[in-house]
């Protein structure tokens, strides 16, 4: 049997790794499980109540594009979040943003650029469907360190002219997992200029957009509409996982230029899994609500402050501007990991899963990822314990 070449060589997924890691070992203490970014406030009680109401739509296909009440809704919450009207041909819903980040880079990645292999670039730690999408799509990933050097944000106009001449796609997410680096406007803006420059596209991860501190990240789209940019130039992914507190329901959206969406849309209509009708009812409401994620993002704030006073004294322990994850530094990732979870039971991400090496550095080999989903107390109790495992 033969096999594609391309995914030969890939890493074990971060999960069945760190379970190897730790299979092993004892914890030292109660659990606290600090690894998935899975969050755990509540959901709105509407939610349930709607899925009942249309129970009697699960005898049907779902509409593999999206219901209209829901891609209006999800029209309507651009328009209100970050000022842009887009027309409805221009959103589809999705089942989670991975299937859709996948999808996009298979149908929009072309055989050839500039009659070369089409390059897609990647930030360095990424999540993980960005390298997969792009294999897929056999194109070349190339991973660019983002660091705290670089702000922890990929410096895409540091790459040779070459390079930048046969990318095609360029992966984004902001506010950023792990580190919770926020692009700026003008970050945005540079790198849309240099797609303009390279004609290459942006695909923009903006899952965590919706938890912040002090100001709400702004989209690409946003950035792209206000410059006037080819809206052709920009893909936005979006999700209920993290804004609504609601991974089980596997709903997300990709909003862009006509073009783009139809091709998205015509390979979805042959390889898609489309949400059942009663979750886009809902989804159409969660949408449409921002009560709920106002009282979810004041909970994110709190557990910020947590973690500012637990790692008080420690600068590169601070919260970050947005998302939930702390990206703390250690000495090695792996090895501080394991430590932890045998001294006090608490359960982290080493960051080098999430990283990839090239040139034999790997930029989230001294890192660990927290993720500060747990309730406060146990977040407190969590955070403390790490802290004195690790940093005293």
């Amino acid at each position: 049997m033969v096999y594609p070449e391309r995914f030969s060589n890939l890493p074990a997924y971060a999960w069945p790794r760190l379970r190897a890691l730790l299979g092993s070992i004892e914890p030292g203490g109660s659990l606290v499980n600090l690894t998935i970014g899975e969050p755990k406030h509540a959901f709105p009680d509407f939610v349930a109540k709607t899925i009942a109401d249309y129970t009697h739509e699960f005898g049907n296909y779902p509409a593999n594009d999206g219901r209209p009440e829901l891609i209006e809704a999800i029209a309507d919450w651009i328009k209100r979040r970050f000022d842009v009207t887009l027309g409805l041909d221009q959103v589809m819903a999705l089942n989670g943003t991975r299937e859709g980040l996948f999808n996009a880079a298979i149908a929009l990645c072309p055989e050839t650029k500039n009659g070369a292999k089409p390059a897609v670039l990647i930030p360095n730690p990424f999540y993980q469907v960005y390298a997969i999408g792009a294999l897929a799509a056999a194109a070349d990933p190339i991973f660019l360190p983002a660091t705290k050097e670089t702000g922890h944000l990929p410096d895409f106009a540091a790459l040779d002219a070459e390079t930048l001449n046969r990318t095609a796609i360029v992966f984004m997410c902001s506010p950023a997992n792990p580190q919770g680096a926020v692009a700026t406007r003008a970050y945005w803006t540079d790198l849309l200029r240099l797609a303009e420059k390279h004609d290459f596209r942006v695909f923009s991860d903006e899952c965590y957009t919706e938890v912040w501190r002090d100001a709400p990240p702004v989209s690409a789209l946003q950035v792209a509409d206000e410059i006037g940019a080819d809206p052709e130039r920009v893909c936005i992914f979006h999700s209920l996982s993290k804004r609504s507190n609601l991974p089980g329901l596997r709903s997300g959206f990709v909003a862009g230029g006509r073009e783009s969406i139809r091709h998205i849309r015509q390979l979805r209509a042959y390889a898609g899994a489309p949400l059942p009708m009663p979750l886009q009812m809902a989804a159409a409401r969660l949408w449409a609500d921002e009560a709920h994620v106002e009282a979810s993002r004041q909970r994110y704030v709190a557990k910020y402050d947590i973690a500012d006073q637990v790692f008080d004294g420690h600068e590169d322990c601070a919260a970050p501007k947005a998302g939930f994850f702390l990206w703390l530094p250690v000495k090695d990732g792996e090895a501080a990991t394991a430590r932890l979870w045998a001294e006090t039971g608490v359960r982290v991400l080493p960051g080098e899963y999430l990283s990839r090496t090239v040139d034999g550095l790997n930029p989230g080999k001294d890192y660990i990822r927290v993720a500060m989903v747990a309730d406060e107390q146990e977040l407190q109790r969590g955070l403390t314990a790490l802290r004195d495992c690790l940093y005293r």
